[in-house]
């Protein structure tokens, strides 16, 4: 197997897509203002503003990382917390930058079995304690999906939301992997953001078709004053910002964003139920989203590296395949061979 063979370990191993790319090629010729004075930047937070149903704010970030850590440091001042699952990005993968940012913010984590939180979960944890010696409770950040791949209900995101107002607490959503909850659900963004009690959401483009690219979108306007110079304060002002915007005109005006999100959905149940039935191997998690974790023996998995696949095990032991927009059913019929090979072979 070569090295340019696709891998299903990270949908961050793909390419890009050819509406991102077509809109790059486009806002690639010629000059255009900097800094996001440009008519592609204009264009992109249209898009969003279309897509959503609403006037929003929109700002562009290169990552994740700094997406979510500088919308979670918005909502925050220093001695306060910000409450999240434990198997949460911001908690687990983000190396302290939520923390960083905000100059000191705490993450309190909830123990879950799903990655989900519970409006139960999260009224015990915030009023837990309210004295000083305490950080003060301010926000409720969700992934959607989660970690491992499930999807919160829109009636699930209520409950949050309303939980949340009732404690006086903002709620952020991680949407790496928004437009994956979206075509599992068949709902519109907005039913599963600002109609549901979202505050402000970080949509992820970077795995979703784009090269790069994050979008934060606040839903109340005041919550994103002087946004911007967070952004420039940690080197996410992109100075040829177009070439972050572009690309989400490409594949918002298209509708790719959520055909490209749709199809990983499929390839992930597909991958799901061809492997089913295989001795050794069973679901770890409900597939709800481009993702399947499978547990199984040890010897198994060293069995499928050494023919050459890759896979993360950081969640709960087994093993993670993703399945990124560009998906090739004959490679995940590849990957379900040698994985039948390998379960027939330790039986």
């Amino acid at each position: 197997m070569n090295d340019d063979a696709q891998q299903f370990a990270s949908d961050n191993y793909s390419g890009i897509c050819p509406e991102a790319w077509g809109a790059m090629a486009e806002a690639n010729a010629g000059h255009a203002p900097a800094y996001g004075e440009d008519a592609w930047t204009a264009r992109a937070a249209d898009a969003f503003r279309t897509l959503f149903e609403t006037r929003c704010e929109v700002f562009f970030a290169f990552n994740g990382t700094a997406a979510n850590a500088l919308a979670l440091a918005s909502l925050c001042r220093s001695y306060h917390s910000v409450i999240c699952a434990d198997a949460a990005h911001v908690e687990t993968d983000e190396c302290g930058a939520p923390e960083f940012f905000s100059n000191g913010s705490k993450l309190l984590t909830v123990r879950t079995e799903s990655g989900k939180l519970t409006p139960d979960a999260i009224r015990a944890l915030a009023t837990n304690r309210k004295d000083i010696h305490f950080p003060k409770v301010r926000v409720v950040t969700v992934t959607q999906p989660t970690e491992t791949g499930q999807v919160y209900t829109l009636a699930e995101l209520q409950a949050i939301s309303a939980t949340c107002r009732d404690l006086g607490l903002s709620l952020h959503m991680d949407g790496a992997r928004f437009a994956n909850a979206c075509a599992h659900l068949g709902c519109s963004p907005a039913d599963m953001t600002w109609r549901a009690g979202v505050d402000v959401l970080c949509f992820g483009g970077t795995k979703n078709g784009m090269h790069a690219g994050e979008a934060v979108v606040f839903f109340e306007p005041a919550l994103a004053e002087d946004f911007g110079y967070r952004c420039k304060q940690a080197g996410q002002l992109a100075s040829k910002m177009r070439f972050l915007s572009a690309p989400w005109v490409g594949i918002l005006e298209s509708g790719a964003w959520l055909h490209n999100a749709a199809h990983g959905n499929t390839c992930a149940q597909d991958f799901a139920a061809a492997v089913a039935d295989m001795p050794g191997i069973a679901p770890m998690f409900p597939v709800e989203a481009n993702a399947v974790f499978l547990a199984m023996p040890a010897e198994m998995m060293e069995r499928l590296r050494a023919k050459g696949w890759r896979f993360y095990t950081f969640i709960g032991g087994g093993a993670r395949f993703m399945f990124a927009w560009d998906a090739k059913r004959e490679r995940v019929a590849e990957l379900v061979a040698d994985l039948r090979a390998v379960a027939a072979a330790s039986a």
